[in-house]
């Protein structure tokens, strides 16, 4: 799974500056992938196309740079998706706060897969149109016990800011099911923590939908991937939903570490070598935003975060793709 930073802020431009073959941050991205390998690629923060044109451009690009994906999938995210109302109350239609996941246009920033192994995309199930209020036991109740949302926007707020995807790969006569979604950072909510409840939300989504309240759920071979902007020990937010699932029996964390260049930030408590991203100090510093959560069934082998030290020749191509780093998770398989 790899948080690519390759968003753009209008239409096209990221196929512009992929098919212009220079742009330094597309192709530091291009070399981190072929350098990593994986098999099943999940991108975040990748703008998204009708006949996924740039996702195909991108696909190219990386098997120029030595690593091949025969099979492409992507869906419309949340991202810059209308809702019709001005839910950032600033008095005008259409900003990006307005969206149903924060987004300039419709489609930025959105999720793909890049894939070794056939996408059964008859199987997929998109969950990206649930709504909010649909999610049992949603943080939708203020402290005061009013409601967090007016009743307009109530009955057409989705719970994704991007996407919940359940996804069949078909690997060597077997589905692995990927549980993917991208939720929102916790923060920039003001005074109701809406962007906190919402985060959390986004992660027990995961849970209720293995309880089987959501749909019936794969029973085996599976596996929770995604962007949940959640640290449980350094996050600001809500961390608890995010915390259940790392403690989740039917899951397990292989808590893939770093090559160590993760160095420690002032005040952080949690383990820097599990960190998966950079943010500015003061501020957020690293964290662990990423997670790759196989079911209990699948015996890890490997993981990593794609972290190399400082005096390795592929930091500064690392650091200049992203400021968050891929992470895999390799599984014996049937």
């Amino acid at each position: 799974m790899y948080h690519t930073s390759l968003a753009r802020s209008g239409p096209g431009l990221l196929f512009r500056d992929i098919q212009g073959g220079k742009d330094p941050q597309v192709l530091a991205v291009t070399q981190v992938i072929a350098k990593a390998t994986p098999d099943i690629l999940l991108l975040l923060d990748v703008d998204y196309d009708y006949d996924l044109v740039t996702l195909k451009r991108l696909r190219d690009q990386v098997a120029d740079a030595g690593m091949a994906y025969p099979y492409v999938f992507a869906l419309p995210p949340n991202t810059g998706r209308a809702t019709g109302f001005d839910i950032d109350g600033d008095g005008r239609l259409g900003g990006p706060r307005d969206a149903q996941g924060y987004g300039q246009f419709s489609g930025q920033g959105g999720m793909a897969l890049l894939s070794r192994y056939p996408i059964r995309s008859e199987g997929v199930q998109d969950f990206s149109a649930f709504l909010w209020r649909d999610l049992p036991d949603a943080l939708l109740m203020l402290p005061d016990n009013k409601p967090l949302l007016e009743p307009n926007v109530l009955a057409v707020q989705r719970l994704s800011n991007t996407a919940h995807w359940v996804v069949p790969v078909a690997v060597s006569g077997y589905d692995i099911w990927l549980l993917a979604f991208h939720a929102t950072p916790p923060v920039f909510s003001g005074p109701t923590d809406r962007n906190a409840r919402r985060n959390h939300d986004e992660a027990r989504f995961w849970t209720a939908f293995l309880d089987g309240v959501i749909a019936p759920p794969p029973k085996e071979r599976f596996v929770i991937i995604g962007g949940a902007n959640m640290d449980i020990e350094d996050s600001d937010g809500r961390p608890q939903a995010m915390h259940d699932l790392l403690f989740d029996l039917r899951l397990s964390d292989p808590r893939p570490q770093g090559g160590g260049g993760q160095d420690p930030t002032a005040g952080q408590r949690g383990d820097p070598a599990l960190d998966t991203a950079r943010w500015p100090t003061p501020g957020p510093g690293n964290l662990r935003a990423e997670y790759i959560l196989p079911s209990a069934d699948l015996r890890i082998k490997k993981s990593q975060v794609y972290w190399p030290d400082d005096d390795d020749p592929m930091a500064e191509t690392v650091t200049q793709a992203s400021r968050h780093n891929l992470v895999s998770v390799a599984v014996d398989w049937p």
